[in-house]
Order: C-alpha cells, then structure tokens, then sequence
C-alpha cells in the first residue's frame, strides 16, 4: 500500500460519513480486504436500476469505471452482479450507495473504457 494513501476500511468509513451528514445511505454490502480492498459501487438510483462501477487507477489518479456496457442495469442484474464479485474477489468492497441522484459520494471522475 502506499504510504499516503488511508486504508481502504478507513477510506470507506469516512466516505460513508459524509453521505450520511447530506441524509444519503451508504451500505458496506460485503468487506473486503481491509488494507487495500478494490471498491465496487452499487449506486441504487431508487427507480428499479442501479449503476455498478469499479474503482481502478489512471495517472495515478482514482477513477470509476462502468462494470458492464449496460449502464444502469436493472436492480435485479446489479445484485446479481455484485453476487459474482464475492465469488470472483473477496477481498473486494461491494459499497451501496441509494441515491436518486447518482452521485457517486466517492472521490474520483467517471470514465468510460
């Protein structure tokens, strides 16, 4: 890990603080590896879809990527989704955030691949 960069559990508990302070849910769905877990976000958009995007690093700068072409899926392939992960990595962090607005609440630009 690099030395000044936070942990990932510390990362995700102070990422889920500010949301909560805006009244915006942030569920840790599955912990990771707490040291350097990848993050995975399921952004519920509260309309039957969701958005799943996947933390990776570009110029060495945090970013977000779209899991899959259909962006946003329906709620059901998300879970579905997110189910696989587990299996695929455990030491990733699957973080669900409710938000109508689809804000991501996590530092990074979203890119497409």
């Amino acid at each position: 890990m690099n030395e000044d960069r936070l942990s990932t559990d510390l990362y995700v508990s102070a990422m889920t603080r500010l949301a909560a302070r805006e009244g915006v849910p942030v569920m840790v769905l599955h912990r990771g590896d707490p040291s350097s877990g990848t993050l995975i976000l399921k952004i519920n958009l509260l309309n039957g879809t969701a958005r799943i995007l996947i933390e990776a690093r570009y110029n060495d700068a945090r970013v977000w990527t779209p899991a899959t072409p259909t962006d946003p899926m329906t709620e059901k392939d998300a879970d579905a989704y997110l189910s696989r992960q587990t299996q695929v990595d455990p030491d990733a962090w699957l973080i669900e955030i409710e938000d109508k607005q689809g804000r991501i609440w996590f530092p990074g630009k979203i890119v497409s691949v």
